[in-house]
């Protein structure tokens, strides 16, 4: 049973790769991606739109994962993903299931 969620919060230009990534190394789990927006980029990753607006587009991927398999997915993501912008942040999930 899923005990994480880890939350990853994309820049656009690398969605695909990232759910590519995720596909392979993950593929048995089940994740979800929305198109959103994120608040507190560093600036220099804004356009000039963007820095006016104070947000940059970007994309929220959510998957559930077991403990033991937390530390490798993010040690291929560090290892694929150096140096894009990507953030992740790790929950606990109290309960997970599937309603049938």
């Amino acid at each position: 049973m899923p005990s994480h969620c880890l939350t990853l919060v994309s820049p656009p230009e690398i969605e695909e790769k990232l759910l590519d990534t995720l596909l392979e190394v993950a593929g048995n789990e089940v994740f979800t991606s929305t198109p959103t927006f994120s608040h507190g980029t560093a600036h220099g990753r804004l356009s000039s739109t963007e820095q006016v607006m104070g947000r940059s587009r970007s994309v929220q991927v959510q998957i559930l994962v077991k403990h033991n398999e937390l530390d490798q997915l993010l040690a291929a993501l560090r290892t694929g993903f150096a140096g894009t912008g990507l953030r992740y942040w790790v929950t606990s999930l109290t309960q997970a299931g599937e309603i049938k």
